[in-house]
């Protein structure tokens, strides 16, 4: 048998059949009764199930495990009565205003949208991600349940680790190619390796804070090997969200960082040696990726440079109100580009283009707001003394926020969801305080 360090995978959903309609509902149902039992039940549900989807296709979109618990959840919190009066504690009411304006800017490009289906599709993202952040701030704000809740994202994180991790043997879903030689870039159940970098970069941050205030061999062993997971991606906008979160960590934690994050230190020390190891085998130092030029290989999805020239082209066209969210990846023939159908790999250029001036704007006032509610008025103190939830969630947030400027990670809901998540339990740790 011979190894082939890069295995095509196609992505099909499957169409919804009587067995997996059987198991989302009674996912859903399970969901709902743990929910009403304790809130930090269906919390841990949410975030084991977030990177896993199983997604099966029904009348055009998608039913995955992470929306079957969602539901679930949602149903279960209806039996607490009044919870939705925490939302107005802060900083509920201000990231839930960030979401109304992103979820009127998004409908609004439907105006001069091509294809009006693919703006109904991302408004709903929104919606979405609204009630996933919603999700996560009631559970917690009525049942702070913090061993329980680390337990299970850091067996989420060891689940999707390990999934990428088994990729170096059995192959990946992409790779570097550098002259004769082939380096796989992993990705597991994420959508590729700079998905999976994003999700690692998320992990990291909310495990790390936890592993500041109480490190254990649970933590210990979910930051080595999603650290180990983030460097062996050879995603050069992870390694720098990477660094972020360490920053992050670092301000945080003080003098006894070093000591409380030994776990990410050895996955560090454990992936960049697997990195090196891919070097000798490629004979060259390129597959480090020190080099800004773009790879010769794109897999079918184009490259950065025309991917971007795209969007600069859409915005020019339609600069108020863009070309309509979801419409970039199914009009790049008509700006030039052809064979290609993905997304701009930037968040912000990808609102520009999709969404003009209103959209961007819209973007980043979703940005702002969740850093300046997690941060304060007077951020170093307040990383100093906050909840580790709120520590990770304001590095997780940061890293993502530059990590975008080159990546469209929250077009992926594994992603966006397991951010909004993270972002929803600080927010809840914030009002209870």
């Amino acid at each position: 048998m011979t190894y082939r360090p890069v295995v095509d995978r196609f992505a099909v959903v499957p169409p919804l059949d009587p067995p997996s309609a059987v198991l989302f509902v009674a996912v859903f149902a399970a969901a709902a009764l743990l929910t009403a039992r304790r809130p930090s039940y269906g919390m841990a549900a949410l975030l084991v199930s977030t990177p896993i989807a199983f997604a099966h296709d029904v009348l055009g979109t998608t039913v995955t495990l992470e929306k079957a618990v969602l539901l679930g959840v949602l149903l279960g919190l209806s039996s607490y009565g009044g919870c939705l009066q925490l939302l107005r504690e802060r900083p509920a009411p201000l990231l839930l205003g960030a979401f109304a304006l992103l979820g009127v800017a998004s409908a609004l490009t439907a105006v001069d949208a091509v294809h009006a289906a693919a703006v109904a599709r991302e408004t709903l993202k929104v919606l979405e991600y609204a009630a996933f952040f919603v999700a996560a701030f009631l559970c917690y704000a009525l049942d702070r349940n913090d061993a329980l809740l680390v337990g299970a994202l850091a067996a989420a994180a060891i689940v999707v680790s390990l999934s990428a991790l088994a990729q170096e043997i059995t192959g990946a879903p992409s790779g570097l190619y550098v002259g004769a030689a082939i380096v796989p870039r992993i990705a597991g159940i994420l959508e590729g390796p700079n998905q999976l970098a994003g999700y690692c970069e998320i992990a990291a941050a909310a495990l790390g804070a936890w592993a500041l205030a109480r490190r254990s061999a649970l933590l210990d062993t979910a930051l080595a090997l999603t650290v180990a997971t983030a460097v062996l991606t050879f995603s050069r906008a992870g390694w720098v969200g990477l660094a972020i979160v360490a920053a992050i960590l670092a301000v945080s934690g003080g003098e006894r960082t070093a000591r409380a994050l030994r776990g990410a230190i050895a996955g560090l020390v454990a992936g960049f040696a697997g990195a090196v190891a891919w070097a000798i085998y490629a004979r060259t130092p390129g597959v480090l990726r020190a080099s800004l030029e773009a790879s010769s290989y794109a897999g079918g999805v184009g490259n950065r440079r025309e991917l971007w020239e795209a969007a600069w082209r859409m915005w020019h066209a339609k600069p108020l109100l863009g070309v309509g969210a979801g419409n970039f990846e199914l009009l790049l023939p008509a700006y030039g580009v052809f064979g290609v159908r993905t997304h701009a790999n930037s968040l912000y250029l990808q609102s520009l283009a999709e969404g003009g001036i209103l959209l961007f704007a819209a973007t980043l006032a979703v940005v702002v707001a969740v850093l300046a509610s997690l941060a304060g008025s007077r951020p170093f103190d307040r990383l100093r003394k906050a909840s580790p939830w709120v520590v990770g969630a304001f590095a997780a947030t940061l890293a993502l926020a530059l990590h975008q400027t080159v990546d469209f990670l929250v077009f992926y809901p594994k992603v966006g969801e397991a951010w909004w998540l993270l972002v929803g339990i600080a927010a809840a740790a914030l009002a209870s305080a």
